[in-house]
């Protein structure tokens, strides 16, 4: 029966996804050293993986399809890991009700069922992106099934078309025709495509050579064999906002979804509301995120992003959280406040914890903390209420989830994009307050908070002016665009610093230095940074943290 095989055939094609996610990790048209399309898809379809797994065995489509619900959304980290979890809810929901065997009619249903749902969920659709290549199948599933085509022969069909809708991406995308690649995320759900219909047809390995080598999709249109690379268009990258509000929202009755969708249209872009009353999943683009929460708040309850996601298998990031855990005293009784952010070096910790933080939580760009991570972590904090500091903008959907996840404390997520805004906030902090006060406090401090980081290059690319941008050179990035390129991180720096000041004043400098900078070359570039800005404040620290030797805001 279809549910059997599903489950038989979900943990190969969730495999054959993680087999490759660090190649299209590495394989970033925004040249930072820390791309997660693959990861945040690979580690959602695992939750999955292990969800339809619990199942007890004769478990029926209808149950199947809730599990896959659950631990596609719980798990979904980042926008791709959003995104693809509709897909597939869309598509679970679709073939409850299938004919056994399964038939090309009921593979068609499924597939516009999925349709509808991923496009539900997302107000403004990108073309280009695994949104298309969805798209694209369902209409190729439709015209096999009204070939009465046989079921293999249609399967083997979906796959060319999954295929060539990624290598048709660049001519719908702009910024990937530019850079001659396809979508990451498209080419993610290709994969998974591909694999689970060879296990499904009892077949091994790929089927189609999609050679990722070549960085043009120039003649790729009509051969599912295209010649091209793989694009991160992960974070909906070009938007005009520069926070991402996401959060899980329990609905009171007479709330309406669409006309939600219709004002967050009117405070940001990229909004999401899914789910189903009264739970419910929003994320929005915005500049000023308090008019969000204020907004939603009229219609129920906002508990700053939610995603359930039991993954637990990042030890490495769980190991502090373990001992904090073991040292705990669940007999005392809950303060009123209390605080989690995730950081990715040990000075970053340090300093969160001086500043008040109770729980730090390892991780960062390269290694997202699940929704497990950060739900245990609160619960660690033993408070009434928590807030939570993702310091990350593919984290905050997980972080946010935790706190709708959350049945005996309240979690509230402050949206935080960097350590140094995680400062900020901290500063902000009221102890005689309440949560929500604080949480408002918090987000106008890092309001106020303009962000700079200096990287090296992993891929040829240009800067948001069009300067060329060469595998190595190093990179200041303000505002999540490309400013400054050189080849010295000092120099680079301070430009960047220079820059930002020229474009708008600001007071003091909070500056941490990367595990590669030593201390030696930090002072001296503060001394610099002294000289060149005498009237900015330099209050500087040992971060810790990987692959970014400087990060800094100025306020």
């Amino acid at each position: 029966m279809i549910a059997n095989v599903i489950r038989s055939c979900f943990p190969v094609a969730a495999q054959a996804v993680a087999d490759k996610s660090e190649d299209i990790n590495k394989l970033n048209v925004f040249p930072v050293p820390d791309g997660d399309t693959g990861t945040n898809m690979s580690l959602t379809l695992g939750t999955v993986v292990r969800e339809v797994a619990a199942l007890p065995a004769g478990s029926d489509m209808a149950a199947v399809a809730k599990a896959i619900t659950h631990g596609s959304l719980m798990g979904a980290r980042g926008n791709s890991g959003v995104i693809t979890s509709q897909i597939l809810r869309g598509m679970a929901e679709g073939l409850v009700g299938a004919h056994d065997p399964v038939t090309a009619d009921d593979i068609a249903v499924a597939f516009r069922n999925s349709v509808k749902v991923a496009f539900k969920a997302v107000r403004k659709p990108v073309e280009g992106t695994i949104l298309t290549v969805i798209r694209d199948i369902s209409s190729r599933a439709d015209r096999c099934a009204k070939e009465k085509m046989a079921v293999p022969e249609m399967l083997e069909a979906l796959v060319v078309e999954a295929y060539e809708s990624v290598a048709r991406t660049p001519d719908l995308l702009p910024v990937l025709k530019e850079n001659g690649v396809v979508d990451s995320g498209a080419y993610g759900f290709a994969t998974f495509v591909e694999a689970f219909v060879n296990a499904a047809l009892g077949k091994s390995g790929a089927s189609i050579d999609f050679d990722t080598s070549v960085a043009t999709a120039s003649g790729a249109h009509n051969a599912a064999d295209a010649r091209v690379a793989i694009e991160l268009n992960d974070d909906w990258e070009g938007s005009e906002y520069r926070y991402c509000n996401e959060f899980l929202f329990k609905a009171e009755e007479g709330f309406d979804p669409d006309a939600a969708l219709s004002h967050l249209a009117t405070l940001g872009d990229c909004e999401l509301v899914v789910g189903s009353f009264p739970d419910f999943k929003v994320h929005v683009h915005s500049n000023e995120p308090n008019r969000v929460l204020e907004y939603m708040l009229k219609y129920g309850q906002v508990y700053e992003v939610f995603i359930h996601n039991m993954d637990m298998e990042a030890h490495d990031r769980t190991a502090g959280i373990a001992a904090d855990q073991a040292a705990a005293k669940p007999s005392e009784p809950k303060k009123p406040l209390g605080f989690v952010a995730v950081a990715a070096g040990d000075g970053e910790a340090e300093i969160l914890k001086s500043l008040g933080v109770d729980v730090v939580v390892s991780g960062g760009q390269t290694m997202n903390p699940s929704t497990a991570d950060i739900l245990d972590a609160a619960a660690v904090a033993n408070a009434e209420s928590v807030i939570v500091l993702p310091n990350n903008g593919n984290i905050r959907m997980a972080a946010e989830a935790a706190a709708s996840a959350s049945e005996d404390f309240k979690i509230v997520v402050v949206p935080t994009k960097t350590v140094p805004q995680a400062f900020a906030a901290m500063f902000a902090v009221d102890m005689d307050a309440s949560v929500e006060e604080n949480a408002k406090a918090m987000v106008d401090a890092i309001a106020e908070v303009r962000d700079g980081e200096v990287t090296h290059a992993v891929r040829d690319s240009q800067a948001a002016d069009g300067t060329p941008i060469h595998d190595g050179d190093i990179m200041g990035i303000a505002g999540g665009d490309i400013a400054i390129v050189g080849s010295d991180v000092e120099q680079v720096t301070l430009d960047l610093i220079n820059k930002m000041q020229a474009e708008q004043e600001g007071d003091t400098l909070t500056i941490l230095a990367g595990k590669d900078m030593d201390d030696a070359r930090f002072e001296a570039l503060c001394d610099r940074i002294e000289d060149a800005q005498p009237d900015l404040e330099v209050d500087a620290h040992r971060g810790g943290q990987p692959l970014y030797p400087v990060i800094f805001s100025i306020e």
